[in-house]
């Protein structure tokens, strides 16, 4: 039997809807070097409502991964993903019972487990799981939608009526807290050959035909190219309603077995060093296969080059190398002056990366390379945080000067969201950003001074307006509070670049998130960052650790507005850390991910989007001064 590898891809698009509901998942399973290694994919499609579709999508997929994360491997694999619903749907039946305005919330789920040359699947409602297979496209899995069920029923040759006022697209089974009315989980495996193409994806796909489908994978050479494709076609469709669709796409391909290599000659007697050991056998080629895997660097220039760093910074480079070690710096307030702008301020950033890998991330071979970097030097010019005075009184936000630096901006794994490339290197000036979100207390003294209409909470911040991030703000809005702040302060404040963002985001980090390559418990507050916190609202203002630029909140909270009209990617972006302008300005850019968001839209790469004249419950603000 052929030796079988799988390069995966998955991405989605919002449609036209104001928000994103569905949630999905690639993930590594079992030990990378085991035969018993595997791949899950799930793909949930919420309902319920922005925040409510959002929260049970994203709560279904973790509670589903975390299950066959830990009870993998396992002799009864389809057990376990049956196993796995329930416990999913059982956490949408928890939450639901704490909070009455939740009732409704659910999410229709689709997942599977690769191994070998084997699919085992699971499905509930109306998402698909299709096999391309010589040219023929064919569903796999279950419908579960009214329309489903009046075709199963005609094919079995007992035909029924349609009911009035259904429509087919009605769901007969889904995860909503309640019992399940259908399950699809086959005791018996979809077996696998080289050429086959899966294709996981929530019903916004159905926007395309079966033979548009076909079509467009015909002329996709990756799962990367053809997960962009399908997604660029449903867009072009231009339907007026059209829902969130995720795609997943998994290409099987045969693994070429390595020829033989002839061992090389011994060296001579001269050249025999006793004390050192054999090297290594090479290691078997990894069965998760992915496209564009960034090369593994020599380590010795690079840990060269970290003492020599070490050795010129002294005290400076002791500090970043042990900040892990004493709490963040106490708020200094120091008098606020321009940066310096000659190019002597900008620094190189180099990558930091935590390179533990555990169950349920992604596989480690689609990892970038795991190194032991310098840390970054700190820029001449000022230093420290600071507030300005406001002319009617009080202190602005608490800023903090950054150093200018350069780094890689956007995606680096083929896995990552096609809006995210192509990654590219930027410069970046100095300039200060402000320490936490912007406050509802800060805010609210720009709406009183303005006239500008404050929107409703809900009562979520209580008396702790001063430690509680604002949200429900609109693009339009936040910039208004920035040049209200100028004007108060006599400084040039703005709403920081996509690229300023990100920069400060990562502080110097290469990895997934500023703390490392995975999201890890405790980090940030999201709907899976398993933290004890409220999911359904924001939290207070810096309960997480800052990363090194002493920035909280970057990651998780509320989302912030950055400055830059929307762009599909990053072709002609601006490589000097400046705005990227023009296209359709009507939609500007999220950073962060918020509390309902999940994993992926925490990374320091993601990106979201949202008309400029809305706001939602999980939209703020993070500004910069420039001088």
């Amino acid at each position: 039997m052929a030796t079988l590898s799988f390069d995966i891809a998955g991405s989605q698009i919002d449609g036209a809807r104001d928000y994103q509901e569905d949630a999905f998942l690639i993930t590594r399973l079992g030990d990378s070097d085991s035969d018993s290694a595997g791949s899950l994919v799930i793909v949930a499609d919420g309902m319920g409502g922005h925040a409510a579709g959002n929260v049970a999508s994203n709560m279904a997929v973790q509670n589903f991964n975390r299950h066959i994360s830990k009870n993998y491997p396992n002799e009864d694999v389809s057990n376990a993903l049956y196993e796995a619903v329930l416990q999913a749907n059982g956490s949408i039946t928890a939450t639901v019972a704490e909070t009455a305005a939740l009732k409704g919330m659910g999410c229709t789920l689709v997942a599977c487990v690769l191994e070998q040359n084997e699919l085992r699947w699971v499905s509930v409602g109306d998402s698909h799981l299709y096999l391309l297979r010589d040219g023929q496209l064919s569903k796999r899995n279950a419908d579960h939608s009214y329309g489903g069920f009046l075709d199963r029923m005609a094919a079995a040759g007992t035909p029924v009526e349609a009911e009035a006022g259904f429509s087919r697209n009605m769901l007969m089974s889904a995860l909503t807290g309640d019992d399940i009315a259908e399950i699809d989980c086959p005791a018996e495996p979809l077996v696998l050959t080289s050429g086959d193409r899966v294709i996981l994806s929530s019903d916004g796909l159905d926007t395309l035909a079966a033979e548009t489908i076909v079509e467009i994978c015909t002329g996709a050479q990756t799962a990367k190219q053809c997960v962009e494709a399908l997604l660029q076609g449903v867009t072009d469709a231009g339907a007026p309603r059209q829902d969130n669709t995720t795609v997943i796409v998994v290409d099987v391909i045969e693994k070429a077995e390595a020829a033989p290599v002839e061992p090389p000659p011994p060296p001579a007697a001269t050249d025999l060093d006793p004390t050192q050991p054999d090297a290594a056998a090479p290691a078997d080629e990894p069965a998760f296969v992915v496209d564009d895997t960034p090369p593994r660097k020599n380590p010795l220039p690079l840990v060269a080059a970290v003492v020599v760093g070490l050795a010129v910074l002294g005290g400076a480079g002791f500090w970043f190398m042990n900040r892990d070690a004493a709490p963040p710096p106490p708020p200094l307030v120091v008098d606020s002056e321009a940066p310096a702008s000659a190019d002597d301020d900008l620094v190189e950033m180099d990558a930091v990366e935590d390179d533990t890998i555990s169950a349920g991330q992604v596989a480690p071979e689609a990892q970038p390379p795991a190194t032991t970097p310098a840390e970054p030097a700190i820029a001449s010019g000022p230093t420290g945080q600071f507030s300005d005075t406001l002319k009617s009184g009080g202190k602005g936000p608490l800023m903090v000067w950054l150093p200018g630096g350069r780094f890689t901006m956007g995606g680096r794994l083929p896995t990552d969201d096609p809006d995210e490339f192509p990654a590219h290197a930027v410069t970046v000036q100095p300039f200060a950003m402000s320490v936490n979100e912007v406050t509802v207390a800060e805010y609210k003294r720009f709406a009183r001074a303005t006239g500008t209409r404050l929107p409703n909470l809900g009562g979520v911040a209580g008396s702790d307006e001063a430690n509680f991030p604002m949200f429900f703000v609109s693009w339009n809005d936040a910039l208004a509070y920035t040049q209200w702040l100028s004007q108060q302060t006599g400084h040039e404040y703005t709403l920081p670049s996509e690229a300023q963002w990100e920069y400060a985001a990562r502080a110097g980090a290469e990895s997934d998130y500023p703390w490392g390559r995975n999201l890890g418990r405790g980090n940030a507050h999201c709907i899976a960052c398993d933290t004890g916190l409220d999911p359904r609202q924001p939290t207070a203002i810096g309960r997480f650790n800052a990363n090194r630029f002493g920035l909280y909140d970057m990651a998780g909270n509320v989302q912030e507005w950055v400055y830059d009209c929307y762009h599909p990617n990053y072709d002609a972006a601006p490589t000097d850390g400046s705005v990227y302008e023009g296209g359709d300005c009507t939609v500007r850019v999220l950073r962060g991910g918020g509390y309902g968001s999940g994993p992926r839209k925490l990374r320091s790469a993601a990106r979201d989007k949202f008309r400029f004249d809305k706001g939602n419950d999980q939209t703020g603000i993070r500004v910069v001064r420039v001088r």
